[in-house]
C-alpha cells in the first residue's frame, strides 16, 4: 500500500515595504496584483506614510494592524484574495525582523532616499529598514524602487552601494513601447519591471515584443 503524497508546502511570503517618497500609488497596484495572485503578503509602511496618505490622497491610514490590512485593501480594491499581514512600524520583534523567518524576498515601493542612506549605512530605526537589512544578510532578494529626481552624488553612491550589496534597484521610470493610456498603466510598468526581478509576473503587461 502505497503512503498518501506529503501535501505541499505553502510558499514563503514577500515583504512589502513602503516608505514617505512620494508615490502610493506604485505600492497600491503592486499590492492589488500581488493579492490576486493569492501571494502572502508581509506588509510594513514606514512612520512618514501615515503623513504622505494625509499630503496626497486627504487620507489617514489607520495605525492599528488589523485596521490598517482593511485600509490596505480598500485602496487596492481586492477584499478577500491572497493574505495580507500588516506590521507596525516600530515593531522591531515582528517576524520579519529576523532572518530565521522565511520569506520570498522584499520590494521597498517607493523607497525614499532617506531610507536607502540608512540601508547603505546598515542603520535599522524601525521594522522597515530591519526588514531590509535581513534580506541582504541572508543573501535574499531585496527590490527598491527609489521615486525622486534629480539624484544627488549621494543617492548615486548610496544606491551603488546597495547594488554592490545585492540589491537590485529599479527607479519609478516609465516606458512607453506598451502605449499607455492612463496613468495606471505608467504605473503598472514600473510595478512589472520591479516584480520581475523577484520572478514574480503577476501583472498585466505589453511586453516588448520586437520591432515596431
Amino acid at each position: 500500500m502505497s503512503l498518501p503524497s506529503p501535501l505541499p508546502l505553502p510558499s514563503p511570503p514577500l515583504i512589502l515595504g513602503i516608505t514617505g517618497a512620494s508615490g502610493l500609488i506604485y505600492a497600491v497596484r503592486a499590492l492589488k496584483y500581488l493579492l490576486q495572485a493569492e501571494y502572502a503578503i508581509e506588509l510594513v509602511a514606514s512612520k512618514s506614510v501615515y503623513m504622505v496618505w494625509q499630503a496626497e490622497q486627504g487620507v489617514r491610514m489607520p495605525g492599528e494592524p488589523e485596521q490598517q490590512e482593511q485600509f490596505w485593501r480598500e485602496q487596492a480594491g481586492v477584499e478577500t484574495a491572497g493574505k495580507l499581514t500588516c506590521h507596525p512600524w516600530s515593531d522591531v520583534g515582528a517576524t520579519i525582523a529576523s532572518g530565521s523567518f522565511r520569506t520570498l524576498g522584499m520590494v521597498i515601493i517607493p523607497c525614499s532616499m532617506g531610507t536607502v542612506g540608512k540601508l547603505a549605512a546598515g542603520l535599522s530605526s524601525d521594522l522597515l529598514e530591519r526588514a531590509a537589512d535581513v534580506q541582504l544578510k541572508e543573501g535574499r532578494k531585496l527590490v527598491l524602487v527609489p521615486r525622486e529626481t534629480p539624484f544627488s552624488l549621494i543617492h548615486l553612491r548610496n544606491l551603488t552601494t546597495l547594488a554592490e550589496a545585492g540589491a537590485r534597484i529599479v527607479p519609478a521610470i516609465p516606458a512607453w513601447y506598451h502605449n499607455p493610456q492612463t496613468v495606471e498603466d505608467l504605473v503598472d510598468f514600473v510595478v512589472a519591471r520591479a516584480l520581475d526581478q523577484l520572478d514574480i509576473d503577476c501583472v498585466p503587461l505589453t511586453r516588448w515584443q520586437g520591432h515596431f
